[in-house]
């Protein structure tokens, strides 16, 4: 299993908008960046990811799981993009902030702080077990 981080605008799409499409979830679409899309490539099914509100709140605000692996996005008519599908598990109980982030000497190498651009990016699970502990989950996916 890998673990990844997806960033989305609040205001494009929430985790709020992401938690309405319940279990069967929804395409993670609009990635327009090859690294990002090369990203989606290697998720697998059952794979975990943070979803994280870029803009005002740059926050890890829950947790999503890969529901269907790469395929062509369905809004590109160029069929060069694809997207995986994502459902919504839980809410994270306190939100991780990217400052909280760069504070904490354990998550220096991470991708969102070194790369804080990339919309989809691989997490380690070191990483991953130190934000669900920040944030507030004692028993993480």
């Amino acid at each position: 299993m890998a673990y990844w981080l997806l960033k989305s605008e609040a205001d494009t799409w929430s985790w709020d908008q992401q938690k309405q499409e319940g279990r069967k979830g929804a395409e993670w679409g609009g990635v327009r960046n090859f690294q990002a899309r090369n990203n989606m490539r290697a998720m697998n099914k059952g794979d975990f990811g943070f979803f994280y509100h870029t803009g005002d709140e740059k926050r890890i605000v829950g947790i999503v799981k890969v529901v269907k692996e790469a395929h062509p996005e369905s809004t590109d008519p160029t069929g060069q993009w694809e997207c995986v599908d994502v459902t919504a598990v839980g809410d994270l109980p306190r939100p991780v902030t990217l400052a909280q982030i760069k504070a904490t000497p354990a998550l220096k190498s991470m991708v969102l702080v070194r790369n804080s651009r990339l919309s989809v990016q691989p997490v380690t699970e070191s990483e991953w077990r130190k934000v669900c502990a920040m944030g507030g989950l004692a028993d993480p996916p």
